[in-house]
C-alpha cells in the first residue's frame, strides 16, 4: 500500500470533503486540526474565517467534532458560510475514528480512555489517528484570530512548539504536585492555543504519563490538556512560538481592575498591537469580544507576517518555583483576591 492509500484508508472517503477545486496531493498543504463542536461558533466562525482568508500556504484544515449531527452542522459551516478558496478541508465525528483507534492506541488502555473524556482531550489524540510516519499536524484551538497574511511556523521533525503566555495554566494543582512528586518535568508558560509536531509520537510514554497524572479520573478538566502538553515539551524538546507573533491575551491585574470597574472587554481589546502579529489567542472570556471587535474594525490589519519567527526554548517549571506561586495564589484566595476577580 503507498503511503497515499494508507493515508485514505484512515477515515472513510465519506468524511473527505474538499471545496478547493481541483484536488491536490495533501502533501503540497500544510496539515492542520480543530477539535471544534458547533456550539462554540458564536467565535469560533472568526477563527475559521481569518484563518481561510489570511493563511498565505495551502493548507487542509481537520475539523473533529463529536457526532455525526455535528460533523453535518459543521460541513454546512464550511461549504455555505466560509470562503475556502485555496484551501481544503475535511470533517470527522468521533466515531469515524473508532477503528483506527483501536488499531493504533489499542495497546494502551490509558491513551484510549484518555481519547474519551474531555472533548479537549482530542486535540492530542486525533490528530495522530489521522496522520501517517513523518506527517506534521499543526494544532489550533477555536478561540484564534489570525489578522494578517501569514505563514505557519515550519514544523520540527522532533519536538512540539507551543504558544508562551505569562502566567501558569497548569491546574488542578494536585495532579502537577502529583506529577512533580514522581519526577515527572512541565515547562512553564505553556498556552495550548497553537500547537504543532509530527507522527510517530511514543505512545507507550503517552500512556505511561497518564496513568502517573490519572488524568482519567478528571474527565470533566479541560486543563489537564496543557498539563500533558507541558510533560511533552519537556520530554520531546521544541519550543515556544514567538509571543510578539503568535499573541496569548493575558488577564493581568490591570485589566482585572478595569472589568471589576465596569469597563467593556471590547474596551481592552483596544491596547492589542494586531498589527504587528501572526495569531491572536483570544483566551479566556476575551473569546466573547471577537464578534463587536470585528465589526468596529479593530481586528483586520492585512500586513504581511508571513516570514519565519524565532522559535524559543522552553522553561521548566521548577518545583521551588512552582511551590512558591501556589503559596501565593492561597494567600490570595484567603484574603478573597479570587472572589472579588472572577471572571
Amino acid at each position: 500500500m503507498s503511503s497515499e492509500q494508507a493515508k485514505n484508508a484512515l477515515v472513510p472517503d465519506s468524511s473527505r470533503v474538499a471545496t478547493s477545486g481541483s484536488i491536490v496531493p495533501p502533501a503540497s498543504h500544510r496539515r492542520v486540526f480543530m477539535v471544534l463542536s458547533p456550539s462554540t461558533l458564536g467565535y469560533a466562525t472568526f477563527a475559521l474565517e481569518s484563518l481561510f482568508r489570511n493563511c498565505a500556504e495551502p493548507m487542509h484544515l481537520h475539523l473533529i467534532t463529536d457526532s455525526a449531527a455535528d460533523k453535518e452542522k459543521l460541513i454546512e459551516e464550511l461549504s455555505s458560510r466560509q470562503i475556502t478558496t485555496g484551501h481544503l478541508w475535511s470533517v470527522y465525528a468521533e466515531n469515524e475514528l473508532a477503528d483506527r483507534e483501536e488499531s493504533l492506541f489499542g495497546p494502551y488502555p490509558n491513551l484510549r480512555a484518555f481519547r474519551h473524556g474531555h472533548p479537549c482531550w482530542r486535540k492530542i489524540t486525533d490528530p495522530m489517528l489521522l496522520s501517517n510516519d513523518g506527517e506534521e499536524m499543526v494544532l489550533l484551538d477555536p478561540d484564534l484570530y489570525f489578522p494578517n497574511k501569514f505563514k505557519f511556523e515550519p514544523t520540527p521533525q522532533t519536538g512540539v512548539l507551543l504558544m508562551w503566555q505569562k502566567p501558569s495554566c497548569l491546574v488542578p494543582a494536585a495532579v502537577v504536585r502529583s506529577g512533580m512528586e514522581q519526577g515527572i518535568r512541565f515547562a512553564h508558560h505553556v498556552d495550548i492555543g497553537v500547537g504543532g509536531w509530527r507522527a510517530p509520537v511514543d505512545l507507550e510514554w503517552m500512556d505511561w504519563l497518564l496513568a502517573r497524572l490519572d488524568a482519567n479520573k478528571l474527565t470533566r478538566v479541560m486543563h489537564i490538556e496543557a498539563i500533558v502538553w507541558s510533560a511533552l515539551a519537556m520530554r520531546i524538546g521544541g519550543g515556544y512560538l514567538n509571543p510578539k507573533l503568535w499573541h496569548c491575551w493575558h488577564r493581568n491585574q490591570p485589566k482585572r481592575i478595569l472589568r471589576k470597574a465596569g469597563v467593556p472587554g471590547i474596551q481592552l481589546l483596544r491596547v492589542e498591537d494586531f498589527s504587528s502579529i501572526k495569531c491572536f489567542h483570544a483566551g479566556g472570556e476575551a473569546k466573547w469580544w471577537l464578534a463587536e471587535a470585528k465589526q468596529r474594525g479593530m481586528l483586520d490589519q492585512s500586513r504581511d507576517r508571513t516570514s519565519n519567527g524565532e522559535i524559543l526554548p522552553f522553561e521548566e517549571l521548577l518545583p521551588a518555583t512552582y511551590y512558591r506561586e501556589q503559596r501565593v495564589k492561597s494567600t490570595l484566595a484567603k484574603l478573597g483576591y479570587y472572589t472579588v476577580f472572577r471572571t
